[in-house]
């Protein structure tokens, strides 16, 4: 019997039964398609030992006229500057305070007691005290005078923990400290969606009449930003805007818009942010009207052409708003060619500069639709990619659902309760669009899914990642991670997140096939294998070749055969770099009708793409 090529069709399909997708692939992890054929993904390598506070949850580079690379890191509890892998905190200021002797140490401990009045901290803000005298020990000023995080006790007192612990002449000489300022930051923001429970949080119909329904907040911590010029505009969702001028330096913090001397009318609160590449006007998405306080969160305004400061709706301003209908809120805004791409929770509009009078306009681009979080939209290629809540969408000058060989698989696989969580990414050098998302029952993103638009296919795994910034002024992708650290994509084999390499375990699995047609037992005796290991940094890379041979599509894998000691359903593959095909054969006994091959990495320094090997096949009866 002539050898059997097996040759797969490119992407992993899940949208029905193994069997039924014979010819293609079905399960992988870290891996993706090159010219049709699988291979490993690159490793990632982290950027620097300095770490930030938080779960990052945007992240956004750009350059100053000086030449500065700058890299702006919003966190959950913090917003930094990065630059030169270290990151300087710019978190923005709320209120500051002048305390009298506010300190009180207790013998034997590292907990300090703070008396402030009507402090208007949360459990975990942070404050930075200055101008503080020593309590006579081991407390001294040097101690206090640093940035701290807060345990609220009551309304008037909260703790600190220090990093020494105080002595009996600490406790003589408290409460003390002299004369203290106490800069408060804004309130930290939740590090995972928390849902909100009782009689009608939900939506109507949501649960059963008398239950208590279940609804999603809007805790998570979300930032969004844009440069001004060399300047940065950010704020989080239904906070203020804050400004901060490159020019005075990393030690600086942002301040807020409208307290900036010259300000008027500007937003307070809002729920997401633009600087136009048109003419250079800040607009603001889901804020406040003039005049009020309460959030609006369908209205857009813009602030005068070329004055971030001038928000003041006259005769002689650019300055304007506009309201949009269709939805309940703006969910998410992506700045492409020529428009603002602003997504509600049912619809897509087209904002566009019109000129004077009206400034910018909206237009409809598509109703009955969805997006599943305010950073689930990309611009790959000058076209537009989203997921929505049950399916992916395109625009490319009309909507249109995406074609998705997994879409059942991911979608009853997210956790809808951390649906803001979710968030995209680009990797241009491989034509790909990343979406992260957190698996069902898990409240940390853990899952990712892949599209490749030149190739039309998709892929997915398991990545544990925060943020996502692909390349453009940076070498690599960058990708913030749970350790509070970025790491670059794309660079070496191997996880180096940490300080000791780690291997990356990569494997893709193939759909049920027919070893021979079907209907007769087949007995696999040899395989040819055709694989590469280009790239490795190992001097011996391996990978593992698997078959999985079945009596019938539904009957379960037959158990390996076993000779002598070894298994030979599982081939292994050793190679001496450079290696760029085989021409070796490994003896096998595998039988069966039908069968599932596999191939798969675990080891240091190897990385591999896969060919198409080809099975010997020697009849085997009916039975």
């Amino acid at each position: 019997m002539p050898l059997k090529k097996l040759l797969f069709k490119p992407g992993v399909n899940r949208e029905n039964t193994r069997y039924t997708t014979e010819g293609g692939f079905y399960d992988c992890d870290k891996i993706r398609f090159r010219q049709g054929t699988p291979e490993k993904i690159g490793g990632w390598q982290r950027i620097s030992t300095f770490s930030f506070l938080g779960i990052c949850r945007s992240l956004w580079n750009w350059v100053t006229v000086g030449g500065s690379n700058l890299l702006a890191v919003g966190t959950n509890l913090k917003y930094y500057i990065g630059r030169g892998g270290q990151y300087y905190d710019i978190t923005p200021i709320r209120s500051t305070a002048t305390l009298t002797n506010p300190f009180t140490a207790t013998n034997g401990s590292s907990t300090l007691t703070v008396a402030d009045v009507a402090h208007g901290c949360t459990t975990g803000d942070f404050v930075t005290f200055s101008g503080a005298t020593g309590l006579g020990g081991n407390v001294t000023a040097t101690v206090l005078n640093k940035n701290y995080q807060v345990t609220v006790l009551t309304a008037d007192t909260y703790t600190v923990s220090m990093s020494v612990t105080a002595n009996a002449t600490d406790v003589s000489g408290s409460p003390g400290g002299g004369t203290v300022t106490a800069s408060y930051e804004i309130q930290i923001g939740s590090e995972i969606n928390v849902p909100v429970t009782g009689w009608g949080a939900g939506a109507w119909g949501l649960n059963t009449w008398n239950n208590s329904a279940t609804a999603l907040s809007d805790g998570l911590r979300v930032w969004t930003q844009s440069n001004y010029g060399e300047n940065l505009v950010f704020g989080p969702n239904k906070g203020p805007i804050y400004f901060w001028d490159s020019t005075t330096g990393v030690g600086t913090r942002g301040v807020r818009l409208d307290l900036i001397v010259g300000a008027v009318d500007v937003p307070t609160v809002q729920n997401f942010i633009v600087v136009s590449d048109i003419s250079r006007f800040v607009l603001c998405f889901g804020c406040n009207d003039v005049g009020s306080a309460t959030q609006d969160p369908m209205l857009i305004r813009w602030s005068d052409q070329e004055d971030p400061l001038n928000w003041e709706v006259t005769a002689t301003t650019q300055a304007g708003s506009i309201r949009l209908s269709m939805g309940s809120e703006i969910i998410s805004v992506l700045q492409t060619r020529q428009e603002l791409l602003t997504f509600t929770d049912t619809a897509l509009y087209s904002v566009q500069f019109l000129g004077p009078p009206y400034v910018w306009g909206a237009s409809i681009l598509g109703d009955n639709l969805s997006i599943m979080s305010k950073r689930s939209a990309v611009l790959a290629s000058g076209i537009v990619f989203w997921m929505g809540v049950d399916k992916f969408y395109r625009y490319d000058g009309r909507v249109s659902t995406l074609r998705c060989d997994l879409r059942q698989y991911i979608f009853d696989d997210i956790n809808p309760e951390q649906a803001a969580q979710v968030f995209s990414g680009t990797n241009e050098g491989f034509n790909e669009v990343w979406w992260f998302y957190c698996s069902a029952g898990s409240t940390a993103v853990d899952r990712y899914v892949i599209y490749n638009y030149v190739e039309d296919i998709w892929y997915y795994g398991n990545m544990a990642r925060t943020m996502w910034l692909d390349t453009g002024l940076q070498s690599y992708p960058i990708a913030a991670t749970y350790s509070n650290n970025l790491v670059n994509h794309e660079l070496g084999t191997d996880d180096g997140e940490n300080a000791a390499q780690l291997p990356i375990e990569a494997y893709i699995t193939s759909s049920q096939f027919d070893i021979d047609d079907g209907h007769n037992f087949g007995f696999i005796w040899r395989i040819l294998p055709d694989i590469t290991f280009r790239g490795s940094s190992a001097t011996s890379p391996q990978a593992t070749m698997y078959l999985y041979p079945l009596q019938n599509s539904g009957s379960g894998y037959n158990v390996p055969e076993s000779v002598g000691g070894q298994n030979y359903g599982e081939i292994t593959r050793t190679a001496v770099l450079p290696i760029e095909e085989f021409t070796g054969q490994i003896n096998t006994r595998v039988r069966g009708r039908q069968m599932a091959f596999k191939v798969a990495s675990t080891e240091l320094g190897t990385t591999w793409q896969l060919g198409a090997p080809r099975i010997d096949i020697k009849p085997d009866g009916r039975r």
